[in-house]
């Protein structure tokens, strides 16, 4: 595994470094186990739920742990995120959260915004 530059406590850069990265290397990691995948509630929007998705499988370990030691990082094609999760996950009302740090820390953007944010992006 390539060691890659973490992630801070700069939310902003965290979220463009998503972008960037899913679009070069094609894929989207989150955490998967016999019981589905994590999904969190909201900590911005209440009555919300949010599903963290990394842009690098290393990013997706480091939260394998506590509660969710169970789980496993799983990739998903990009395609496939943009065309179902994206769109189910709007059907849905739940919030993307791409690239939280360590802490769990991280945007919750509606799915219409990483879109858009992916179409704007070279």
């Amino acid at each position: 595994m390539t060691a890659i530059v973490p992630l801070t406590s700069d939310l902003d850069a965290n979220c463009r470094r998503f972008i960037e990265h899913i679009q070069e290397s094609g894929q989207v990691w989150s955490l998967c186990s016999g019981d589905g995948w994590v999904v969190v509630d909201s900590a911005e929007f209440e009555d919300s739920e949010v599903m963290p998705f990394w842009s690098d499988e290393s990013y997706a370990v480091q939260h394998c742990v506590d509660q969710w030691a169970h789980f496993k990082p799983t990739a998903i094609t990009l395609n496939d995120f943009i065309d179902d999760w994206l769109t189910g996950m709007a059907e849905e009302g739940v919030l993307v959260g791409p690239n939280w740090n360590d802490e769990l820390e991280g945007l919750e953007l509606e799915p219409d915004e990483i879109l858009q944010r992916l179409n704007e992006t070279p």
